[in-house]
């Protein structure tokens, strides 16, 4: 697989099959993305991957956390802005309207809406979870190198045949999870992300996120 097809085809998936991942593919993938660029070379990714007894005794842990706390804890920081300005606002409210769409879920169906956010803390039925953490002596340049970390997985699971969907929504329970990975008290959560093989069938994965324009985001001087 060339990387451009590998870019063109990774997407959100919210629906995953009941096919386990090979470990020594997962542990392939996670090694090979260390070459992806990190200032000074700090490296400030700490990853955790989760299968098995362990991923189903944390979906259990999820849905009476959820249940106690449905708005989360309290959060060490915030996913989007607090105040989200046009164009971002309009791009993440197509989004979801989108999602929903294929989900065949309407706006005024709140309870159902609820629902298949709660689907998150499920990694969406994927057979493998990662959490992605960093020291929280780190800034904002290093927080960039996570995410090019993550994108360069996600991109070598493709070449996999392997799926996956990034989740910071993973932020709103830092206490549960920091307690579950056992965290020390340096470190923080990141993201989560969920992982394996599409389940074609899903209407979540039906959706395909549109993409601004060229135009819209780029501006070449002298080129």
């Amino acid at each position: 697989m060339k990387v451009s097809q590998a870019v063109a085809s990774r997407k959100s998936v919210r629906g995953f099959l009941d096919k386990p991942v090979p470990a020594d593919t997962i542990r392939r993938v996670l090694d090979a993305a260390a070459r992806a660029p990190s200032g000074g070379n700090l490296q400030p990714w700490h990853i955790h991957v989760i299968g098995g007894e362990a991923l189903e005794r944390l979906r259990g842990i999820m849905r009476e956390r959820i249940a106690h706390a449905p708005k989360g804890e309290d959060r060490e920081y915030h996913v989007y802005p607090p105040e989200l300005v046009a164009p971002y606002r309009d791009r993440r409210f197509e989004v979801g309207e989108s999602l929903y769409h294929y989900l065949g879920i309407p706006r005024e169906d709140k309870a159902r809406r609820l629902a298949q956010f709660a689907s998150n803390f499920t990694f969406f039925g994927a057979p493998l979870a990662l959490f992605c953490t960093v020291d929280r002596r780190m800034g904002p340049p290093q927080w960039s190198d996570l995410g090019m970390y993550l994108q360069t997985v996600m991109l070598l699971l493709r070449e996999e045949g392997l799926d996956s969907c990034a989740q910071e929504c993973w932020a709103m329970y830092p206490e549960t999870i920091g307690s579950f990975l056992q965290l020390p008290a340096e470190r923080m959560l990141f993201t989560g992300m969920a992982i394996g093989y599409e389940d074609p069938e899903a209407p979540a994965n039906q959706l395909r996120a549109a993409r601004a324009p060229l135009t819209e985001f780029a501006e070449f001087i002298g080129v």
